[in-house]
């Protein structure tokens, strides 16, 4: 074959390629086969291809199936789909009015050639928006869109301030979560940062632009660099990414309302930057090949090795984000191995030339940004729409790529066949475990060691009662007499007989039976069809049986029984130990030296046509996972994301899997300035031209709060005057009043109030703050998330009907908590005081106060309808007469939690001293906790902590101290002496009577100790002024007084947000039930 049919037969395969994948992405289509023969048909008419498809679709709905063969020879193409996956935004073309589709498909063939050289946008690129534009147009006529709630900015500046150096969240402008998820994902990889802040457009941009790529990309690019430097330096708690979303949008073509899909953002997003760096790798390198970093970072390589129609080959080929079937598999490495082999390939290591088709694909290259794209998305055919898959699919945190390289091509092989092999096996030995654990030839079946055992049970029982014809004589002829009298009938027998049967008074004697009796014996009388036939026993057991018998049938049922699990034991043993084995199959080190760790995880939820993405991404720096929801940035956990991204939980699960490179540190490592060494963080990140901006954005926020705060101080000024103005009014009404009473009294009217109740009360700290803070943030969520659960489910939108199922809501959840089993460090009393109420049956009405204050937080003026609520809450706080709760029983319940929660920190602060071993500052906090917890205690049982928890590390932290005192007192130095001494008469000796006066057996046992411990030293030679010390001291040790004679004031309290309260907790009582019990 000559040069040039070489390369008009590579153009004709590249132009067979570019159509079928217009025509996949066009009709949803993925049978490769179909769409060949479509285009065959067609003559590669596109248009013709459509209406082929379309009609065969309307007369035959396509199977759900999934196609694993694709062409093979196929020239280097970044964007080739690995592996057939369904498209997300297919549209529907089985209806009858297909000309605007013919004339647009065929518009667009017409002018793609020429919108190309003018616009520089491929074929590709022009489908993908016809196709968007279609799936709006259809979406917006047949479905119904879940919109998701715009975000609207709270009216004091402080609630979005940036706290310290979290994170920046990002404001959701419209649907658009799948921009935050991606561009959040992307932010931290701190390579790419860098690349994007650092970028500088070509010198020729500031010339007219050459292409319409240029007109779109340059400006998106520096927009993106903006919105990256207010990520960094930004003192907003979230920044707005309207004008990048814009460019994107209008790129699109897609209304405000679409919701877009995260993998198909993220390969425009790639393809923008990688032709934004191109533009200035080709400037920077005149004459040589430039290097784009986008692609060095995003894009690998591999190798497809095959045979087509018995024909064999072998091509690299490129690859961004790499696509993977979900539905059939369990976790990621059997997508992984699915992906890497498509169709049949015996025949791919044979030498044997024949007519079968297949592929394996092998990696040469691979990215240090691993991205991983889950196909959970198809296009049902039926009912001509997508549709999702929430399958279960499993991910490890770190993931080793070893067995799917090139360069272990063989050894992979081996080890696949190997792994073929075993599950051959395994297959069989289930089968057989089956035939035991199912057994019986009937629909229900049952294990036959249990059959066995039946049997045996049934053959060794003994009927509970037997027949009176069990002793007729079997000699007798059949219907004849027997030599004996038979028992006269029960008196319940004989009441049941009918008048008819009945041959004489029942108390008169039994007369030999008649012939005509006789012929009667055999007949089924009617009276006993209501009742048991005479000759069943009570439970089913053998009629005869020989002890002989027994015992034989007993032997061998008890000897197949053993065999049977003795069997059964054994094939349970084979296939865990074939299942171990298949899972260490790559566990040598030699397949363990490509290690990718997973960086980020783009969840979605919801289904095909609408839904919510957020993300996790891994924060090195803290060690730990953090959730990025549009402006919400919190810490979150491994747990946590395993419950959303699996997927088979309520409908969210993972849709894109970014890995990370674990051998390139760089990826995710911070900048270091050249001169000094140092980290850079924060603005001396940024170049100059955006740290002035990230400046002057400061500068309009800070002028923002300032106006904020003068503001309300103007309106603080205004309440105080028309305060006083309105006191001083009312006293002179006062004045009047009393003059005019002095000779006419008149009796107190009903609404007049006593003079305490007229000044407001204030919340309690953990109810409500006058401005957010951690304490009351978590009651904010707690109470914002049971407003939206509201909203979704109440159909009256009335605020006082989203209040009343709002509180609902969140007293059902609060209830689910306080009747929960919980361990000791989920104590959910310390979350919420409601909790603590209902665990200790607090009245009605002190409930119902307490949640009405919840929801007139002034923090829950977010949006309007938070607004609203509080507003509602605030009105029926103010109609509770004074009659209706009773304010004194109110304060005493608000009084009692805030006893359990100093109590609590009491608690905490002496465990967490204790456990640092600072025996002597934890003393007086365990003391003073054990002693209000004791009061808590005794108005009941759940008002405070466990009580024998408290009295263990109280009494060891005394016997710890006592043992430092009397090692300083056997050293003899004095110094230690007198320190030793100077510790037992502070604290030890004035806690003792707190041990003995409650008479425990353990306080009583460790007294003694401590006592015997410093007794022991009497008959022992020392120094007189030692013998001096001891003597002075011994009284008050020995001293069996229980009156407390003097002690320390309790230690001043730190103040802790709940959140704060609530960890700290948990973390120190997780880790003192750690300590075997015999250990306490």
């Amino acid at each position: 074959m000559t040069v040039e049919q070489n390369v008009l037969q590579q153009h004709s395969q590249k132009h067979q390629q570019t159509l079928l994948n217009q025509l996949r992405e066009v009709t949803g289509t993925t049978d490769v086969q179909l769409l060949q023969q479509a285009l065959q048909v067609s003559n590669g008419d596109l248009a013709e291809a459509v209406a082929f498809l379309t009609e065969k679709n309307a007369k035959v709905p396509q199977q759900d199936e999934t196609t694993y063969y694709q062409t093979s020879q196929v020239a280097s193409d970044r964007y080739i789909s690995v592996g057939s996956q369904a498209d997300t935004n297919v549209i529907d073309l089985t209806g009858d009015d297909k000309d605007d589709l013919q004339r647009a498909i065929a518009l667009s063939l017409e002018e793609s050639n020429r919108a190309f050289r003018e616009t520089g946008i491929t074929d590709e690129e022009q489908a993908i928006s016809r196709v968007l534009e279609a799936s709006i147009a259809e979406n917006k006529a047949s479905l119904k869109r879940t919109h998701t709630e715009v975000w609207s900015d709270s009216p004091n500046p402080h609630d979005r301030k940036r706290i310290d150096s979290c994170p920046v969240g990002l404001k959701n402008v419209g649907n658009t979560c799948w921009f935050s998820a991606v561009i959040q994902s992307l932010f931290n990889l701190l390579e790419f940062q860098r690349l994007v802040l650092n970028y500088s457009p070509p010198a020729r941009v500031h010339d007219l632009p050459r292409n319409q790529k240029e007109h779109r990309n340059l400006p998106f690019m520096q927009e993106l660099r903006n919105l990256f430097s207010l990520m960094v330096g930004s003192k907003r708690k979230y920044v707005d990414p309207s004008r990048a979303v814009e460019i994107l949008k209008d790129a699109f073509k897609s209304s405000e309302s679409q919701q877009q899909d995260v993998s198909e953002f993220t390969h425009k997003l790639l393809d923008w930057l990688e032709d934004a760096f191109q533009m200035k790798a080709e400037e920077d390198r005149e004459g040589e090949k430039p290097k784009n970093p986008m692609v060095e970072l995003f894009y690998g390589r591999f190798l497809a090795v095959g045979v087509l129609e018995g024909k064999k080959f072998e091509n690299t080929e490129m690859f961004g984000q790499y696509p993977l079937q979900v539905n059939g598999f369990k976790d990621l490495h059997e997508c992984l191995e699915a992906a890497m082999i498509e169709g049949e390939i015996e025949s791919l290591h044979s030498a044997e030339n024949s007519a079968r088709s297949g592929q394996e694909h092998w990696f040469t290259e691979l990215p240090p940004v691993l991205t991983f794209e889950l196909s959970r998305f198809e296009f049902n055919q039926a009912l001509g729409r997508p549709e999702k898959i929430h399958n279960k699919l499993e991910f490890p945190s770190m993931l080793y790529m070893d067995r799917y390289m090139d360069r272990n091509r063989e050894i992979t092989r081996i080890k696949r066949e190997e792994i073929r092999r075993l599950k051959e096996h395994l297959t069989l030995l289930q089968q057989r475990l089956e035939r035991y654990l199912s057994y019986g030839s009937g629909p229900k079946r049952f294990p036959l060691a249990d059959v066995l055992q039946y049997a045996m049970e049934f053959a060794s029982s003994k009927p509970v009662c037997t027949s009176p014809v069990e002793d007729i004589d079997s000699s007798a002829p059949p219907g004849g007499t027997t030599g004996q009298q038979l028992p006269p009938p029960s008196t319940a027998e004989q009441d049941s007989l009918p008048p008819l049967e009945s041959s004489g008074p029942a108390s008169g004697p039994m007369t030999a039976p008649t012939a005509a009796q006789q012929q009667r014996v055999p007949i089924h009388k009617p009276f006993t069809q209501s009742r048991l036939p005479p000759d069943l026993p009570m439970h089913p057991a053998p009629r005869h049986i020989t002890e002989e018998e027994l015992r034989v049938l007993e032997g061998c049922l008890h000897r197949w029984r053993s065999e049977v699990e003795n069997d059964t034991r054994d094939l349970q043993g084979s296939i865990t130990r074939i299942h171990r084995t298949i899972e260490l199959m790559y566990s040598d080190k030699s397949m363990m030296q490509v290690p990718y760790r997973l960086h980020a995880v783009l969840v979605h939820e919801g289904q095909a046509n609408a839904g919510h993405y957020w993300a996790y991404i891994y924060d090195p720096h803290q060690r730990c996972w953090m959730k990025y929801n549009d402006i919400s940035v919190t810490k979150s956990s491994w747990e946590e994301l395993v419950r959303d991204s699996f997927g088979g939980y309520r409908n969210a699960s993972a849709y894109c899997l970014m890995y990370i490179n674990d051998k390139k540190p760089f990826l995710i490592e911070e900048e270091f300035d050249k001169e000094t060494g140092q980290i850079l963080s924060g603005m001396d990140k940024l170049p100059p031209d955006l740290k002035q901006y990230v400046k002057e954005d400061n500068e309009l926020f800070d002028k923002e709060i300032e106006e904020w705060d003068v503001l309300q101080a103007r309106k603080a000024q205004q309440e105080k005057l028309a305060l006083a103005t309105a006191a001083a009014a009312a006293a002179a009404t006062a004045a009047s009043s009393t003059s005019t009473s002095s000779s006419s009294p008149q009796p107190m009217s009903i609404e007049s109030s006593p003079p305490d109740n007229t000044v407001p009360q204030q919340d309690p700290e953990y109810m409500e703050q006058p401005s957010p803070t951690n304490d009351s943030k978590h009651l904010q969520e707690d109470t914002e998330r049971a407003i939206s659960r509201a909203a979704a489910e109440q159909e009256e939108r009335s605020p006082e009907a989203l209040l009343n199922a709002a509180i609902k809501l969140e007293y059902a959840r609060l209830l689910r908590f306080a009747q929960e089993d919980t361990s000791p460090e989920n104590d959910y009393r310390l979350q919420h005081i409601i909790v603590y109420f209902i665990q200790n049956q607090a009245p009605k009405k002190i409930l119902e106060r307490t949640l009405l204050t919840q929801f007139a937080d002034r923090n829950l003026a977010f949006d309007e309808r938070c607004k609203s609520i509080m507003n509602v809450a605030r009105a029926k706080l103010d109609l509770i007469k004074p009659e209706e709760v009773n304010m004194d029983e109110y304060e005493m319940w608000h009084q009692a939690y805030r006893n359990f929660r100093e109590t609590t920190i009491f608690m905490m602060t002496g465990l967490e001293l204790f456990q640092k071993t600072n025996y002597v500052e934890a003393l007086m906090y365990l003391i003073y906790a054990h002693q209000y917890n004791r009061e808590l205690l005794s108005k009941g049982l759940y008002r405070g902590h466990d009580e024998e928890l408290l009295g263990h590390y109280r009494r060891e932290c005394l016997l710890k101290l006592n043992e430092q005192a009397a090692a300083m007192f056997e050293s003899g130095e004095e110094p230690e002496v007198t320190t030793g001494l100077g510790i037992m008469n502070e604290l030890v000796v004035p806690c003792i009577p707190l041990l003995l006066v409650h008479d425990t057996e353990r306080d009583l046992l460790a007294v003694e100790d401590m006592r015997n411990r410093w007794c022991s030293y009497l008959g022992q030679e020392m120094e007189s002024n030692l013998q001096e010390k001891l003597t002075d001291f011994l009284p008050k040790l020995l001293d069996c007084s229980t009156e407390i004679k003097s002690f320390h004031d309790p230690p001043k309290l730190p103040t802790y947000s709940t959140l704060e309260l609530c960890e700290r907790f948990s973390r120190i009582m997780a880790a003192i039930c750690r300590v075997p019990t015999e250990g306490r």
